[in-house]
């Protein structure tokens, strides 16, 4: 094996994304992706056995087309890394399985890594400009290989939002705030459908809050009182965690107020004062830990970080508090089989063992298990 500049395959099926994705080292050869998105819109939201059954017919097919856009035989590859948690139970599965009969078929040591981590490790890739990758995809995030010191990652997506601290990407990974409910992605979809704009929410609430006015109505933001504050002395319990679920019935609450008087509810201005509390909180807690911990540079990843607010008011904070924000190209914010390719290589390089084949996925993988051991 290449240790020094190992040619991964990497399998993601955490959620409504079947991807596979090919580096050489820190080289982005290929990042190809299935979605099953349009297969969830009439139901409002990803259904987890609809979702499986995607993979299974899409999984063949997308790893041909990755070998081949990559222009790389089966039999070159170093090694195999695949999502082994967290994510839906069932469409794990299909990921781990496939994973493990290619490793098994052909030899290669097999790597389970964190979905959530792999969103860090997507930082550090930088583009061949022979192997199809988009345009720009080079994150600027590492240097010579390496992440920089002080990282911080703000993950944001239907199913997570959380803060953490980058010591080592490959074996020092810490949580220090997430969502205790609604993720942020999640509650767009909420309140996108009590607006009646349909799922996915993301695009749409971005979309329509571009024409409202954000202070026409103030709605809460989640766990930002005192008692849940304390202080950098005394942190209180929740000082750098999120909820969205008391902002989704609030929203609630407000357009059923609208109807009962018999008025036109305001669509672009509820939306785009839910958005604005939505993006106020996150970036106030998320630059809040990365000041208190010492984090100079920070990378915004996950499907939420394709909304123009939150990009924009992160930039800007992150400006104000001296952070340099790194954010990548929107294809590889989203799940894709070119991060666990990634962090798989950065597995390899360190000379951390493979996980073998015995291992289960885990729907509830803690984001401090970077990779599960043999």
């Amino acid at each position: 094996m290449n240790r020094s500049q190992p040619l991964v395959l990497g399998i993601e099926s955490s959620c409504d994304e079947t991807g596979v994705g090919i580096v050489r080292g820190t080289t982005l050869l290929t990042n190809t992706v299935s979605s099953s998105m349009d297969e969830h819109v009439r139901f409002g939201g990803v259904i987890p056995e609809i979702a499986s059954r995607a993979h299974l017919d899409a999984f063949v097919p997308t790893l041909r087309q990755a070998l081949a856009d990559a222009d790389v035989p089966l039999e070159d590859v170093d090694a195999i890394a695949v999502t082994s948690g967290p994510g839906l139970a069932g469409a794990l599965m299909v990921g781990v399985c496939a994973a493990k009969a290619l490793a098994v078929a052909t030899g290669k040591p097999l790597y389970a890594i964190n979905h959530l981590v792999a969103h860090v490790g997507v930082g550090l890739l930088d583009v061949n400009p022979d192997g199809g990758a988009a345009a720009g995809a080079a994150v600027g995030l590492g240097h010579a290989g390496r992440l920089p010191e002080n990282l911080g990652a703000l993950l944001v997506s239907g199913g997570h939002t959380e803060i953490l601290k980058i010591d080592s990407i490959t074996s020092d990974v810490q949580l220090l705030g997430c969502t205790i409910d609604d993720a942020a992605g999640e509650a767009y979809d909420k309140v996108a459908r009590i607006l009646g704009l349909g799922y996915p929410g993301g695009p749409a609430i971005d979309k329509l809050a571009r024409t409202g006015n954000p202070k026409a109505i103030r709605f809460p933001r989640g766990l930002s009182q005192p008692k849940y504050m304390g202080t950098a002395e005394e942190p209180g319990k929740h000082r750098y965690d999120w909820s969205f679920s008391g902002l989704k019935t609030a929203v609630a609450r407000c357009v059923e107020q609208f109807e009962a008087r018999g008025e036109e509810v305001p669509v672009a201005d509820v939306a785009a004062a839910f958005q604005e509390a939505v993006v106020d909180v996150i970036t106030s807690k998320a630059v809040l830990a990365c000041r208190e911990h010492g984090i100079k540079d920070v990378l915004l990843g996950g499907g939420v970080a394709a909304n123009s607010r939150l990009r924009e008011l992160t930039g800007q904070r992150c400006a104000s508090a001296g952070i340099k924000l790194h954010v990548p190209p929107l294809e590889l914010c989203t799940d894709n089989g070119a991060m666990v390719a990634a962090l798989g290589a950065q597995l390899v390089m360190a000379g951390i063992g493979p996980s073998g084949i015995r291992f289960a996925p885990d729907s509830s993988m803690p984001v401090t298990a970077v990779s599960l051991p043999a």
